[in-house]
């Protein structure tokens, strides 16, 4: 009975933080989603507008509309993964469906025949930003134990501040040395206590240990999966100023959930090795919201030309993180057990700001045949923070932001071809890498293609769109450095129907 009460109340806030840069990548950082057609030409919506998903990169779309109308989308994902990890290659594929979009727009004609004003929108419209349904798994032999993360968080801790007090239940123990002492004291408990290490001198003031593993090379699995999504609700207003100009504003709040499970397992040891076979495992749950706010026009130079600019503000996330671990080991404490994702430690709510994003904007129209359109986006990484800015952990992280991250350069190309009722597509998406160095996550290249049907009083538009992208990832952020190289190719197949009334 004891252990379960123990379970419910000892939910402890950390004063240490397992928060850092992937946090500001993971929620800065957006997918190509939307309407089929908005998808189908690359996203290049900025001087175009009258597409519901137009108004993630320019508010003022909405008031090109001529009618009102609501449009709903769903999309098939496919993830494919190919995992390197010293020289051993995995694949790993995944399938979801979702309803990834909903929104209609209403717009009102101004009667008065003397003003310069010549209607008004008033749009609302569900977009899931990003999908975070992923899967990977790596598996290889590695010269880096898993000693090497517990070691790097205990040298320097005093034995004695990381011992089950007499009388003290070991999830007891684990919770408060979180709470109290902090992330790395933690995991330095968990480290001792799964059998991993041991101090050099068993004396409470030791400050210095040992692995308990012997090894030249250790055979490594690690899986990790995700899910969860970013949504985005937005409450747009917009106006057509005489015949060639088009302002808008939007609000725009995101809801945020993500799950993060990895299981590691290492075999492979010396024959003397007391240690044989480890496991640890770590389940993270981050749950919050956001606000930002976005400001667009669009001119109409002359009967062909368009012009579009707009100015997205950073985002302002609130979050909180809930965290489990377990391990085990052949030497591993009798009552490692109770360690589980039963025992939760949660973190006290933290701050995200992702960088503004300005965007540039052409495009050709071809009257009733068809257009091109071209779009430019930039975005500064370096400008990202996660706060509380004066939490010392939180400030080194911010630091690490400034000095690994860069600027992001968007470019998105589309054209649509129109024979009667059918709409011919296709688009192409290039994202630059957010990391100065450009290795750690690759650019991003996407490609896409799409049909559409207009049956007068409403439309069915269908878009499959590929992007691929090589990302270096480590499998814990310190200890074991040597990067698992993923090959990331995501493909959506995305049917949209629109309604006009």
């Amino acid at each position: 009975m004891k252990r379960y009460i123990t379970f419910i109340t000892l939910c402890l806030c950390f004063i240490g933080s397992a928060q850092n840069i992937n946090d500001v990548l993971r929620y800065g950082l957006e997918d190509m989603q939307g309407t089929a057609r908005f998808q189908a030409m690359g996203g290049a919506f900025g001087a175009l507008g009258g597409d519901m998903s137009a108004l993630n990169i320019n508010p003022a779309g909405s008031a090109v509309f001529n009618n009102s109308l609501l449009t709903i989308s769903g999309s098939h994902y496919f993830r494919d993964n190919d995992a390197s990890y010293f020289g051993t290659a995995n694949n790993t594929t995944l399938n979801d469906i979702d309803l990834n979009q909903i929104g209609g727009a209403f717009v009102f004609n101004n009667t008065d025949d003397n003003s310069d004003w010549k209607k008004f929108s008033l749009a609302f419209n569900y977009d899931m930003v990003k999908s975070f349904e992923n899967e990977y798994y790596a598996s290889g032999s590695s010269n880096q134990g898993i000693d090497n993360y517990f070691l790097n968080f205990a040298q320097g801790v005093p034995f004695g501040s990381i011992l089950v007090q007499e009388g003290e239940f070991i999830e007891d123990a684990y919770l408060d040395i979180g709470a109290v002492q902090g992330f790395g004291d933690q995991q330095a408990f968990l480290g001792y206590y799964g059998g991993i290490l041991d101090p050099e001198d068993f004396d409470d003031a030791n400050t210095n240990y040992i692995s308990n593993t012997s090894y030249s090379s250790v055979n490594q699995e690690f899986l990790k999966n995700t899910s969860g999504y970013n949504s985005k609700f937005t409450v747009n207003a917009a106006s057509q100023f005489r015949d060639n100009l088009y302002l808008g504003a939007s609000l725009n709040f995101h809801n945020i959930l993500y799950d993060q499970y990895t299981e590691f397992t290492e075999s492979g040891y010396d024959t003397a090795s007391e240690i044989q076979n480890t496991t640890f495992d770590n389940l993270l749950h981050t749950e919050g919201n956001g606000f930002s706010f976005s400001l667009g026009a669009i001119a109409k130079l002359n009967e062909y030309v368009r012009l579009g600019g707009s100015y997205q503000s950073p985002t302002w996330y609130r979050l909180t993180d809930d965290f489990s671990q377990r391990i085990n080991s052949d030497l591993a404490d009798d009552d490692i057990g109770f360690i589980g994702f039963n025992i939760v430690n949660l973190f006290e709510t933290y701050r995200v700001k992702t960088p503004a994003k300005l965007n540039g904007s052409i495009a050709l129209v071809f009257g009733p045949n068809g257009l091109l359109s071209f779009d430019y986006g930039y975005q500064d990484f370096s400008q990202s923070e996660l706060r509380p800015a004066n939490d010392s952990n939180f400030q080194t992280v911010n630091n690490q932001i400034a000095n690994e991250l860069g600027g992001v350069s968007t470019f998105r190309l589309g054209g649509e071809y129109r024979l009667g009722m059918f709409s011919l597509r296709g688009g192409y998406r290039f994202e630059q890498s957010p990391y100065a160095n450009g290795n750690t996550i690759d650019d991003l290249n996407g490609f896409s293609t799409g049909i559409g049907f207009n049956f007068g009083g409403s439309r069915l538009d269908l878009a499959i769109n590929r992007t691929e992208q090589d990302v270096n990832e480590s499998l814990f952020d310190t200890g074991l450095t040597a990067p698992a190289m993923i090959n990331r190719v995501n493909t959506n197949a995305t049917l949209s129907y629109t309604l006009n009334f």
